[in-house]
C-alpha cells in the first residue's frame, strides 16, 4: 500500500507544540520560516512516498546479497540513494559550510520519520552517516572535517559505527581490536567487528568506518578505547578515492527483519593492518562515540515512530475495507470492521501512542536547537540536560511502542495479518530489531536511572514533572478537558513517587532499583507523552474556540488525548507500584530456581 506522510499532524506538532516560530528566531536558524519548512516537508513526503516507499516490500522479498566480499543491495536501492543524495536530503540538518542546508534538527526530524516510515532498511544507511557527521563535528580535526564532511553530506560516501565484536556485545570494556601507531599520524587497525549496518554495500563510492580500538599501551576497560576513521578506500591528498584499504566484509547476516539492510561482519587487518586516523585523543574514543550513539539512539526512536505510523496506516485502510460481522445494535447488514468497538479500541491505541511519541520526540528536537543556538549559556545548558534526559525514553519507549503497534496491526488484519503477502507481518518483523540495536531497552533504562536520574538526584526529571503539573492546572480550567487533567495529575504523582524511590534507594538496594529500570522508562514515556497530548488538546480547544478551520482534525486531537489519558496514563499508578513494591520479587530466586 502507498505511504502517505501525516503532514497535517507533523506541522501541528512543529508549530503548536515545538514552537517552530521561536526556533526560527535563534541565531543560525533564521531560514526555518513556516513557508520554507512546509515546502521542505511536502517535497520530502513526495520523495519518500514516490521513490523510497515502493522499494520497501521489494527489499523484504529480495534482500541484499553477499558474494566474495561484495554486497549487492536490493534492486532499486542504489538509484534511490543516488536520488536521495542529489536532492540534498543527507544534509538537511548539517552545516552549510560543508554543503548542508543548515536547518534545525526540529525540521530534520519529520524528514527522518518519513524516510523510516517509507523504508526502514533504506533509511538505516543515512542514519549511520548522520551519526558519523555528528562525531566528526564534535571531535574531528580540521583536516578530517574538510576531507570527510562534504563527502558525507553530499552522499558520495557513507559512514558506519563499529563497536561490537564477537566477544564484546554491549560490554565495550571487552573490545580487542588493535590500533598500532605508525609514526606518521596513521594507525594499523586489526580485528573483527560484527553487526555493522551497511558495513559493505554498492550505493556509494566509499564507506568510512568509525572504529573503536585499543592502542598497544592503552589501559584496560573502557578508559583505554580510542576512535579511528578507517575508510574502505584510502583517500588521496587531493580528496579522491585511492587504493583499497585492508578491510573486508566476510559475510552478512540473515535476519528476521530489515532484510534489505546489509548487516556485515568486517575483518580489519588480514594483510598487515587497515590504515586509520585517530579521531580526537587517544583513550577517549568512547566519549566521541557516545555523541554518535546519542544521535543514533534518537534516530532509532524516530524509526519506531515512523514504522508504527506505516503499520497504523495499513491497519486503518484494511479496517475500512474489510467487510465482516454485523452491527452490535442489531442491523443485519454486514459492515466493515472499523465499526466494531474492539477494532476501534485497537486503532485508537495505535493512533494515540504514535502521536504521543511523535510529539515528545519533536519537542526534544527543539530542545537540541535551543541548546545549540540560544544566546544565553544558562538556557543552552538547561535544554541540553532536558534533551539528554529524554533520549533514552525516546529510544526505548518509542521502539517498544512500535512493536506493540505493529503487533496490533497484524491483529486487526486477523488471519490475513499472519500471511506474508498482506505486508502487515513485515512491519512486525522489522520493528523487532528497534528495541535491540543502539542499546537494548534495558541499556536505555539503566542510563535513565544511573546517568539521568541518580547523578543529579532527579533535578531534571522533577523540572519536567513540574511542567506536567502546570499543564494539569491549565487543563482544569477547561471543563471539557478535566478528565485528561485528572489522569495527568495522577500519573505525574506516580512518576514523582518513583523518582523519589530511585534516588533514595539506589545506594543501598541497587539491584532492586535497577530491576525496575525498564518499567520506570515506560512510565516516564507514558507521562511525558501524555503531557504532550494534553498540550495538543489544550491548543486544539483554543483553536476551535477561535473558529479555526479543520474542526474534525482539532476535535480528533482532543479525543486522542483523552483516550491516551484514560487508557495509558491510567496505568501509571500500577507501574509505579510494580517498581516501588515489586523489585524484591524480581531478584528473589536463585539461579537454580529458574
Amino acid at each position: 500500500m502507498p505511504y502517505v506522510a501525516p503532514l497535517k499532524d507533523m506541522l501541528f506538532v512543529l508549530n503548536e507544540l515545538a514552537d517552530l516560530q521561536a526556533i526560527a528566531t535563534l541565531p543560525g536558524c533564521e531560514e526555518a520560516t513556516s513557508d520554507t519548512v512546509e515546502a521542505v516537508l511536502e517535497e520530502n513526503a513526495r520523495f519518500c512516498s514516490e521513490v523510497v516507499a515502493p522499494l520497501n516490500r521489494e527489499g523484504d522479498r529480495h534482500p541484499s546479497t553477499w558474494q566474495d566480499g561484495q554486497v549487492h543491495t536490493t534492486p532499486g536501492f542504489k538509484q534511490a540513494f543516488k536520488s536521495y543524495a542529489e536532492a540534498g536530503w543527507q544534509g538537511v540538518q548539517h552545516p552549510s559550510q560543508f554543503g548542508g542546508q543548515g536547518l534545525p534538527k526540529l525540521v530534520a526530524t519529520p524528514c527522518m520519520e518519513m524516510l523510516n516510515a517509507a523504508n526502514l532498511s533504506f533509511a538505516l544507511c543515512p542514519l549511520l552517516t548522520d551519526g558519523a557527521i555528528e562525531a566528526l563535528m564534535t571531535a574531528g580535526s580540521d583536516a578530517q572535517k574538510a576531507q570527510f564532511l562534504p563527502q558525507f553530506i553530499a552522499g558520495n560516501w557513507t559512514g558506519t559505527m563499529n563497536l561490537t565484536e564477537p566477544q564484546a556485545g554491549s560490554d565495550l570494556a571487552l573490545v580487542r581490536t588493535k590500533a598500532v601507531p605508525q609514526g606518521d599520524g596513521t594507525y594499523r587497525i586489526s580485528g573483527t567487528k560484527i553487526f555493522i549496518t551497511y558495513g559493505e554495500h554498492d550505493m556509494a563510492e566509499n564507506i568510512v568506518h568509525l572504529v573503536l580500538a585499543r592502542t598497544p599501551d592503552a589501559p584496560e576497560g573502557v578508559k583505554g578505547i580510542s576512535l579511528f576513521l578507517v575508510p574502505k578506500y584510502l583517500v588521496n591528498e587531493d580528496g579522491s578515492v585511492g587504493e583499497r584499504n585492508d578491510v573486508t566484509c566476510v559475510s552478512i547476516e540473515h535476519k528476521l527483519g530489515i532484510k534489505a539492510s546489509p548487516t556485515a561482519v568486517l575483518q580489519f587487518g588480514d594483510k598487515g593492518g587497515a590504515i586509520g586516523t585517530l579521531v580526537g585523543e587517544e583513550n577517549r574514543g568512547l566519549e566521541t562515540m557516545f555523541v554518535m550513539m546519542n544521535a543514533a539512539r534518537f534516530a532509532v526512536g524516530i524509526q519506531g515512530i515512523g514504522l508504527a505510523e506505516r503499520a497504523y496506516q495499513k491497519a486503518v485502510r484494511y479496517a475500512k475495507e474489510r467487510v465482516q460481522s454485523r452491527d452490535l445494535e442489531g442491523s443485519s447488514t454486514a459492515l466493515t470492521i472499523i465499526h466494531q468497538p474492539d477494532v476501534r479500541r485497537m486503532l485508537m491505541s495505535m493512533k494515540a501512542q504514535i502521536e504521543a511519541a511523535r510529539a515528545l520526540a519533536y519537542v526534544a528536537a527543539a530542545y537540541v536547537d535551543i541548546a545549540h543556538h540560544h544566546a544565553d549559556a544558562t538556557v543552552r545548558e538547561k535544554h541540553q540536560a532536558l534533551y539528554e534526559y529524554l533520549v533514552p525514553i525516546i529510544k526505548g519507549w518509542s521502539t517498544e511502542m512500535a512493536i506493540d503497534v505493529a503487533s496490533t496491526g497484524v491483529q486487526i488484519h486477523g488471519g490475513m495479518g499472519f500471511i506474508e503477502e498482506t505486508g502487515a507481518a513485515q512491519y512486525y518483523r522489522d520493528a523487532r530489531i528497534l528495541t535491540i540495536y543502539e542499546g537494548t531497552t534495558a541499556i536505555q533504562a539503566n542510563d535513565l536511572v544511573g546517568r539521568k536520574t541518580v547523578r543529579d538526584k532527579g533535578v531534571v526529571v522533577r523540572a519536567l514533572i513540574a511542567e506536567v503539573r502546570r499543564m494539569q492546572t491549565m487543563l482544569n480550567a477547561q471543563e471539557a478537558l478535566q478528565p485528561i487533567a485528572v489522569q495527568l495529575g495522577s500519573a505525574a504523582a506516580a512518576l514523582e513517587q518513583v523518582v523519589d524511590y530511585v534516588v533514595a534507594n539506589v545506594q543501598d538496594h541497587i539491584k532492586i532499583v535497577f530491576a525496575g529500570s525498564v518499567p520506570y522508562l515506560k512510565l516516564a514515556g507514558i507521562v511525558f507523552g501524555g503531557w504532550q497530548l494534553a498540550r495538543a488538546a489544550l491548543r486544539a480547544q483554543a483553536m476551535l474556540a477561535s473558529g479555526a478551520d479543520d474542526a474534525d482534525f482539532l476535535q480528533a486531537k482532543i479525543w486522542t488525548a483523552r483516550y491516551f489519558a484514560e487508557h495509558q496514563l491510567s496505568q501509571a499508578s500500577g507501574i509505579a507500584s510494580a517498581i516501588v513494591q515489586g523489585g524484591a520479587s524480581v531478584m528473589a530466586l536463585d539461579e537454580a530456581q529458574f
